[in-house]
C-alpha cells in the first residue's frame, strides 16, 4: 500500500463523505436497519449516527486500517454494540443467514468485484432480512455516461477504486435480490459523479 493510499486517500474519503446532502441520505435510509446488521464498508463510520432503536448489534467491515481506526474513535462514544471487521466483502466469515439487515453506502463502487460481494451479502442475509443501499453509479443519460467513461480510467486510482458508471440496480437484481423500494437522482455536483441509487432489497 502507497504512502497516498494509506496516508492522504483516508483523510480525502472522510472528509467528502462528510457532507450534507450525503447525511440527508442516511437519515432516511440508515435507520431502517434493525436487528443485527452488517455494514459493508463501514469507512470513517458516517453511518454511526444513524442507527435506530430496534438495531441489536452492528458488524463493520471495513478493510481499510485507516478508516477503521476512524470509525472506532466515532463509536467510542456510542452505546450501540458494535464490532469492526477488517476483511474484504468478497470472502466474509461469517455463517450463512445471520444478519438481519445488510448496509451499504457508497461502496459497491469501490469493491473490486462487486459481483462477489452482492453474493456474499446474499449469503450471510437472513430469508426474511433486508438489503439496504445508498450508491452511486451509472447515469441514465448517454451524454453523462460518455463522461462517466470518459473519466473512470482516470478516477478510479485517485478515488481508492471508485468507479463512477456501475449499474447499480443491475447488479443489485442480478444477484438475486428483488428492490422493492427505489428512488434516483443527482446530487448536487458534477453529474457524472453524483447519480445515486437509494433503495432497499430482498432475496428473490
Amino acid at each position: 500500500m502507497g504512502f497516498y493510499s494509506r496516508f492522504i486517500l483516508p483523510t480525502i474519503i472522510d472528509k467528502v463523505m462528510d457532507d450534507e446532502q450525503a447525511a440527508e441520505f442516511r437519515a432516511r435510509m440508515v435507520p431502517e436497519a434493525e436487528g443485527r446488521v452488517l455494514e459493508i464498508g463501514m469507512g470513517s463510520g458516517h453511518n454511526l449516527p444513524f442507527y435506530g432503536d430496534g438495531v441489536t448489534s452492528v458488524v463493520g467491515l471495513e478493510p481499510s486500517a485507516e478508516l477503521m481506526a476512524m470509525a472506532r474513535k466515532r463509536a467510542a462514544d456510542k452505546s450501540l454494540d458494535i464490532e469492526f471487521v477488517g476483511e474484504s466483502a468478497e470472502a466474509m466469515p461469517f455463517e450463512n443467514a445471520s444478519f438481519d439487515t445488510v448496509l451499504t453506502t457508497w461502496t459497491l463502487c469501490s469493491i473490486g468485484d462487486a459481483s462477489a460481494a452482492l453474493a456474499e451479502m446474499r449469503r450471510v442475509l437472513k430469508p426474511t432480512g433486508r438489503l439496504i443501499f445508498v450508491e452511486h453509479g451509472l447515469a441514465p443519460t448517454s451524454g453523462v455516461v460518455a463522461w462517466q467513461n470518459f473519466i473512470n480510467p482516470i478516477w478510479r486510482p485517485l478515488a481508492g477504486g471508485c468507479n463512477l458508471n456501475r449499474p447499480i440496480d443491475r447488479m443489485i437484481s442480478g444477484a438475486g435480490f428483488t428492490i422493492d423500494g427505489l428512488e434516483t437522482t443527482y446530487m448536487k455536483g458534477p453529474k457524472p459523479l453524483s447519480y445515486t441509487y437509494l433503495g432497499r432489497a430482498r432475496i428473490a
